[in-house]
């Protein structure tokens, strides 16, 4: 049996080993940026301008291939029901979004779906495969941001990228070129070569979106993907969902932004309690009002806050 010195020795065997080729990785990820940038800039001139936002496309029709199915998804911690038999149906070339209140069950209802977390009952379908009987089958089909993601954060982002993409069985020179369109997408050419210990919160965010996407997976799931994120960044990752999701793609998200979700998804599913509520089209769910408002409204309403009259006088 391996001791943790021998572990620690090997992986510090890798670490070297990355730093020796981090120079002539960084010359190819440069190349591949400006390339990129040039792909882009060229995309952009020929695109004509629409006025306005628009979303990506309307819900899939009825016959649409089904992404995602959950059926009698459920979890018990102790004498709490965490999550208490949903089912979902998530069709592709869509944006699917879970909201809910904290604690409402999203985080672990996403880490079943992914396969993070066993669930104590139900089934997950991803393009076909059971999460928990073909467990490689499936996963191969996602790309997952979860919540509160630990990174190897001694290696810098592009050594990160580097080897999230060869582990998922990318040759080198894929994971070289795509490492530079991911990092010129994202705004993260100047940040790639330091350490991700270095990395703010919102960077940390875009490299770990980076690397869910990398291997071009059929669907993403996405946990609280716009939380420490500054709005032009939202925007741009906005719209790499956006085109993604028109070729094809799936994404799966969760956010407490009810306005985020309602301009960007095309369906909705309100989790209260572990419970699924409402679950439909943006435009079913939210009826005549905001989605803010059904969402309130399903949440309980909001609370009467008295008895706090000392609130109102200052101490000085």
């Amino acid at each position: 049996m391996e001791t943790a010195e021998s572990i620690l020795a090997k992986f510090d065997v890798l670490i070297e080993k990355l730093e020796a080729d981090a120079a002539k990785d960084k010359r190819a990820i440069q190349a591949a940026a400006r390339k990129a940038k040039a792909a882009t800039a060229r995309a952009a001139s020929a695109t004509p301008e629409v006025s306005g936002e628009t979303k990506t496309t309307s819900a899939g029709p009825d016959d649409a291939e089904r992404v995602l199915q959950v059926r009698g998804l459920a979890k018990n911690f102790g004498n709490t029901a965490a999550v208490a038999g949903i089912d979902l149906d998530v069709r592709a070339g869509t944006i699917f979004g879970i909201v809910g209140p904290n604690g409402a069950g999203k985080t672990t209802t996403l880490s079943m779906i992914t396969g993070l977390l066993r669930p104590d009952a139900g089934t997950v379908m991803v393009h076909g495969a059971n999460v928990w009987q073909e467990p490689a089958a499936a996963k191969r089909q996602m790309g997952v941001l979860p919540d509160r993601l630990r990174l190897f954060d001694r290696l810098t982002g592009s050594q990160l990228l580097f080897y999230v993409g060869v582990l998922r069985g990318l040759p080198a020179e894929t994971v070289r070129e795509r490492i530079g369109q991911l990092s010129a997408s994202f705004g993260l050419d100047d940040a790639l070569s330091r350490l991700v210990a270095d990395y703010s919160a919102g960077m940390t965010k875009k490299l770990s979106l980076a690397a869910a996407l990398i291997h071009s997976p059929r669907m993403l799931v996405l946990d609280e993907p716009f939380e420490s994120v500054d709005p032009v960044s939202a925007a741009n990752i906005i719209e790499i969902l956006r085109k993604y999701v028109a070729a094809g793609g799936t994404v799966v998200l969760s956010s407490h932004s009810m306005d985020l979700i309602e301009r960007v998804c095309d369906s909705v599913a309100i989790i209260v309690e572990g419970a699924v509520l409402a679950s439909g089209t943006v435009q079913d769910v939210r009826g005549s009002g905001t989605l803010e408002e059904k969402f309130v409204e399903l949440a309980g309403g909001r609370t009467s806050v008295e008895g706090m009259e000392w609130l109102h006088s200052f101490s000085d």
